[in-house]
């Protein structure tokens, strides 16, 4: 499609975080001219309301955009203002901060077209001709509402986009035993999302001088105990409390003895030969990667002895995960440590708490472990909540349709049913950039955001609906062996077979999947944004 036409198609994006902006970009690299469609005042996504101790969890080298590396005074793992810095200078470098309207929310999506909602489910190319655009009888509607006004207005585009996120929205909250929840307890509940969401002053004035307990086991929990913890120590307050059931590998830095990088042990070719049941991979590979399970096995135990010896106080304290290292990786389970963490709980500002089962509320706090030997209450004044995400309730609520709402019905254990991670099958015309996640999700999302442009400027060849439920079928088959789903936001997760997955968009859309130079580099080195920059 040349650039006439693509400008003639109207095409709507939904979110400016960080798929959003890559979405948009390479549209605009295309000549199509989007819509982005903001509820908040500014770029960023989730970065715009993190805590300030909050950092990657992946080195900035990973974390970037393919042809837009950081600055060169950049850390290696960068705070999140500085983020949102680097996420506006992109914006501004490539035209997309005009192609956004700030303060509007899309309250739905509905689509409308010639044929009946029926009809549509039943076509055997997506789209009707498997077309991005289909024939041209079918528009997504959209209801949005501005900022400071009850009224709504309604939009017409032949395309949508939605990158809204899965670590943002409605938040993940616990069930909780009969007559034990929230409304048990005489303090003030709140999630890790509302907390970050305060200020540091307000934050800082709820909680000096209270009891605090947080409960969670990601890195929005270590960054909210440590907040709450610096923020009571000055004022000689009681201890944060941390509640953890299930503990997830948190290490301090992303390298093993100095110079091996995670990435080179887990995220290599190399690395993913030895991941079973990779889709599509055939049996002999799926042989091969059997057979060199032990390697992998005592790859992922060397890194785990590694990092229990480098924190020592992770042992003491029963934080080491039952997980093994490699399938943390896996899991998009796997994060970097808050700084000084474990001084804290030296220092005795930060008092963790492990418990085997159930969390539920009392008036004077909460009770661990209820109904079992070392049952036992955690006194407190407030309580956060830093549970997550429930980011497939999210995806789902943006459709006016019941049908279609049925039709992505998901979570943690059965993740949303979309080919190349991005179309459903048998919804058309609409694009999801958000819902996996990867090691390093910035390039993920731009390679997915690279895929979704060649889609819409017709360089991209869909096979047959049953092809791609095919393919749906065999990515959801790996998510689930996998324990991925469960990283925070509920969307699978394609870490160890990121190379795999990106392999699958490099020749939808053309291209050599090989970007390295020299075999040796190809297989022992991870591949990263940079290795796909020639991808327009």
């Amino acid at each position: 499609m040349d650039a006439a036409a693509a400008s003639t198609k109207s095409v709507a994006i939904v979110g400016a975080g960080v798929s959003g902006l890559a979405a948009c970009k390479h549209l605009l690299a295309r000549g199509f001219l989007p819509v982005v469609f903001e509820a908040g005042d500014g770029l960023g996504g989730a970065w715009r309301h993190a805590l300030p101790s909050t950092r990657l969890q992946t080195p900035a080298s990973s974390y970037r955009f393919s042809d837009f590396p950081w600055p060169t005074t950049a850390e290696v793992f960068p705070r999140y203002d500085q983020v949102v810095a680097y996420l506006a200078a992109y914006a501004r470098r490539f035209g997309v901060l005009e192609r956004v309207r700030f303060g509007c929310k899309v309250l739905a999506a509905e689509y409308a077209g010639a044929a009946a909602e029926e009809q549509v489910a039943a076509w055997e190319r997506w789209a009707g001709n498997g077309e991005a655009f289909g024939d041209g009888s079918g528009e997504w509607v959209l209801t949005v509402q501005h900022r400071g006004s009850e009224a709504t207005q309604v939009y017409r585009f032949d395309f949508l986009i939605l990158c809204m996120g899965m670590y943002s929205g409605v938040p993940n909250i616990p069930t909780f035993p009969a007559n034990q929840g929230p409304e048990a307890f005489r303090g003030k509940v709140l999630h890790s999302t509302e907390y970050a969401a305060m200020g540091t002053a307000a934050a800082a004035e709820l909680i000096r001088g209270k009891r605090v307990a947080v409960v969670g086991s990601g890195k929005s929990a270590y960054d909210t105990v440590a907040e709450c913890a610096d923020a009571n120590a000055g004022a000689g307050g009681p201890p944060c409390t941390m509640v953890c059931r299930s503990p997830r590998w948190m290490v301090n830095g992303g390298f093993v003895w100095g110079g091996v990088s995670i990435g080179q042990l887990f995220m290599s070719r190399l690395a993913e030969l030895m991941v079973p049941h990779k889709p599509g991979e055939g049996i002999a590979l799926r042989l091969l990667a059997t057979l060199m399970s032990p390697l992998r096995w005592a790859i992922s135990r060397v890194a785990e002895e590694y990092f229990k010896a480098r924190i020592p106080m992770m042992q003491e304290h029963g934080m080491v995960p039952r997980r093994s290292f490699a399938s943390a990786v896996s899991a998009c389970r796997l994060g970097v440590l808050t700084e000084r963490f474990y001084d804290r709980v030296a220092e005795g500002s930060v008092v963790i708490e492990r418990t085997r089962d159930s969390v539920a509320f009392c008036p004077d706090g909460l009770v661990l472990d209820g109904g079992h030997a070392g049952e036992r209450v955690v006194e407190a004044d407030v309580v956060v909540l830093a549970t997550g995400f429930r980011g497939a309730e999210k995806l789902r609520g943006i459709f006016a349709s019941r049908r279609f709402q049925s039709m992505v019905a998901a979570g943690p254990d059965n993740p949303a049913p979309l080919y190349r991670q991005c179309l459903h099958p048998r919804i058309p015309q609409v694009a999801v950039i958000c819902y996996s996640d990867s090691g390093s999700s910035m390039y993920h999302y731009e390679m997915v955001a690279k895929w979704v442009a060649h889609l819409l400027d017709g360089a991209v060849r869909l096979p047959a609906v049953a092809g791609m439920e095919r393919s749906v079928a065999e990515w959801g088959d790996y998510a689930r062996r996998h324990g991925s789903g469960g990283g925070g936001g509920e969307g699978p997760c394609v870490s160890a077979a990121c190379t795999w997955f990106n392999d699958e968009l490099c020749r939808d859309m053309g291209y050599n999947p090989r970007r390295k130079k020299g075999i040796l580099a190809d297989w022992f080195e991870p591949y990263g944004p940079a290795d796909y920059a020639g991808i327009r």
